[in-house]
């Protein structure tokens, strides 16, 4: 007895020929123009009456252009890489997000890698990496390779960073002034009459951490006062290092009335910590942040810090690139000013007498 021959399933009944294998001569036979007009359209060289019969002819075939094979023809990938340090950190995702929205607002997709705080070599290898995707550009959030490295990789791929102060032909940079920002935050404090202020750093040799310190140094320097190296204590931005830094800082002995921290995550470990051991903010230890993340208005007190426009320094940046690939229809939606901003909330006060 043979078994009896099995059949090839069929596609289902309601799914039209059209939607299975859709081309682009199929979409300019239904609009009546020619494949090359079709073609033109697609990369936005045309702009007539006969748009409108071709898009209706590609909704009605659900016709997808192939993207590979308009790459290979082109050489444009349509694809921009971004280096981010950490994906946790919120920083990094609201600056990641401003620049999604600007590269996807002119039809490019990002392609995001994690450098993962790593050494400079590190991060060079996740730039290398990026570059072997066959991407168009590259936009860099913070890291620390150095302004040599960033001009040799500029030479293979354009490139915009944040967080730097470099240029080249094919690359730009975009930063706030960290120092100016560091001094906002101590000046504050030293203004309501605290004179002890401890300061939890950023990552060594970071530039962001370095223009922060700075400034803090220059408030003291301007007001006269002295700064006891003992109330310097390196975090690394993020919570945990946050809590330990106040850790060390309440371990010492040393009196102190106000923090000054290198960025709101570190804060709020230090302000955990305080919690923790039943110390009140700001009736007797004020706190000051950086960055002006969303949810510093939401703690509870909300956060007194210095707003950096970490969204739309991702636009910037993004716009920036699509300006070094010659882009000709940019999104033209005013970004807003890049001006850092003393927020003055509810961790800051007085010192007590």
């Amino acid at each position: 007895m043979t078994s009896p021959t099995k059949r090839r399933p069929r596609a289902p009944a309601n799914r039209s020929a059209s939607e299975q294998s859709s081309t682009l001569q199929d979409v300019a036979r239904l609009a009546g123009v020619s494949a090359s007009t079709v073609s033109r359209i697609l990369n936005g060289h045309v702009d007539s009456a006969k748009r409108d019969a071709v898009e209706a002819a590609i909704k009605k075939l659900r016709f997808k252009p192939n993207l590979v094979a308009k790459s290979l023809r082109s050489g444009v990938s349509m694809a921009i890489g971004v280096l981010a340090q950490d994906f946790d950190s919120p920083y990094t995702s609201r600056a990641a997000k401003g620049v999604e929205d600007e590269l996807m607002s002119c039809g490019y997709t990002p392609i995001l890698i994690s450098g993962h705080w790593g050494r400079d070599s590190d991060e060079a290898e996740r730039v290398r990496l990026l570059m072997s995707r066959k991407i168009d550009g590259i936009v860099i959030i913070g890291g620390r390779l150095s302004d040599e490295q960033l001009l040799d990789l500029s030479e293979q791929q354009p490139m915009v960073v944040i967080g730097r102060s470099c240029h080249g032909p094919r690359l730009r940079s975009l930063s706030m002034d960290q120092r100016l920002g560091g001094y906002l935050a101590t000046r504050h404090l030293i203004e309501l009459g605290h004179r002890r202020i401890a300061h939890i750093a950023g990552l060594e040799d970071y530039p962001d951490a370095i223009g922060r310190m700075q400034g803090y140094m220059d408030a003291h320097r301007e007001a006269g006062l002295s700064v006891d190296q003992r109330l310097i204590t390196r975090g690394d931005f993020n919570e945990p290092g946050g809590a330990r830094a106040m850790e060390s800082l309440l371990e010492t002995g040393v009196e102190f009335t106000a923090v000054f921290a290198a960025n709101d995550q570190s804060l709020n470990g230090a302000r955990l910590v305080l919690f923790n051991r039943g110390i009140g903010v700001p009736s007797q230890i004020s706190l000051v942040g950086f960055d002006g993340l969303p949810f510093s208005a939401y703690t509870v007190p909300p956060t007194t810090t210095v707003r950096q426009p970490i969204y739309e320094m991702g636009c910037t940046a993004g716009r920036e690139l699509l300006r070094l690939l010659d882009v000709n229809q940019l999104n033209d939606t005013p970004i807003g000013p890049l001006d850092l901003q003393l927020v003055v909330r509810g961790t800051t006060a007085p010192p007590a007498k």
